[in-house]
């Protein structure tokens, strides 16, 4: 959870300074010009738009360098979406972390890195018949901005109307967004749309949990993504999974309740029934990453077959 963010123009200056601060990826290549290179072999490389079939494409976010949670769940949406949700080379991730720029290369998540890849996508898909899956993962605020960090050289904050602007100029119509942070329902009433659905990992009043050094999932990451959807081949079956498991293992912990939220627009639901309709999902995908302070039972359904009905949408 962060509480406090620069001033407006302070913040603004302060990007800027810290992408010319960035060592440069190449000879007289910047990280800027490296990011945009990167994202653009990314969107070369997604498999086509099949006419008549839904197809799924996915963008994953991880906004904050500060821990490796962040970075495990967005490599772990890229694994799960791809073996077990038939989205396999439509998948584009940004994240920040030092792995990013040097061992791993990756484009770094910023807004307007965001931007690109989702207008990208966009040219890609077919807007009216496909879908996007936004994953974003990273610290929000209680004014609801997300923070967007890689210290000491970046620090961006995006604004629920940012983050509505970014998907509407990509022309991507058919959304399902998912943000694990504290006060990320802040954001429902900017996305709210016909043809989108929204999870959040909190209301727009509470934090979230589970994020830090020593952990290597969020609570809301663990229960949606790794735990959800491997047992249900639905993203508001997987919500109903999570709301669950994160309320007991909060009071377990004796936290405040988080109360993630879903907002399901009248339309996308539809469009979600036929993409369920035209796949079968694929096996159960274990989360990798070793986790200590995981809850006890964190991840020990994941044996169990995979639902297929749709519960009942909010």
């Amino acid at each position: 959870m962060i509480r406090r963010r620069r001033s407006g123009v302070a913040a603004v200056l302060f990007g800027i300074a810290a992408l010319l601060l960035l060592p440069a990826c190449a000879e007289d290549e910047s990280v800027g010009a490296r990011d945009r290179r990167l994202i653009a072999g990314d969107i070369a490389a997604l498999a086509p738009q099949r006419p008549g079939q839904v197809d799924l494409y996915v963008v994953g976010f991880a906004g904050d360098s500060t821990e490796n949670v962040f970075r495990n769940e967005v490599a772990y949406l890229d694994e799960l979406m791809s073996r077990r949700f038939g989205a396999q080379d439509r998948v584009v991730t940004l994240v920040n972390h030092l792995d990013s720029l040097t061992t791993a290369p990756r484009p770094l998540a910023t807004l307007q890195n965001l931007r690109i890849a989702l207008a990208g996508v966009g040219e890609v898909m077919d807007r009216d018949e496909d879908v996007l899956l936004l994953y974003l993962t990273l610290h929000g605020t209680e004014d609801h901005e997300l923070a967007v960090q890689l210290p000491p050289v970046l620090e961006q904050w995006i604004t629920p109307r940012e983050l509505r602007k970014a998907l509407d100029d990509a022309g991507i119509r058919n959304r399902v967004v998912a943000i694990s942070a504290c006060y990320s329902g802040g954001f429902i009433p900017a996305l709210r749309e016909p043809r989108t659905l929204v999870v959040t990992a909190a209301r727009a009043d509470r934090a979230s949990f589970g994020c830090g050094s020593e952990s290597d999932a969020t609570y809301f990451g663990r229960a949606w993504l790794v735990d959800g959807l491997n047992r249900s081949n639905s993203f508001a079956g997987a919500y109903d999974i999570a709301r669950g498991e994160i309320s007991r293992w909060e009071r377990e912990d004796g936290e405040t309740p988080s109360l993630p939220q879903i907002d399901v627009g009248d339309e996308i639901a539809h469009r979600l029934g036929l993409w369920r309709s035209q796949f079968v999902p694929g096996p159960v995908v274990p989360y990798p990453y070793d986790d200590n302070t995981a809850p006890a039972d964190a991840g020990s359904r994941l044996l169990e077959p995979a639902a297929t009905a749709d519960p009942p949408v909010r």
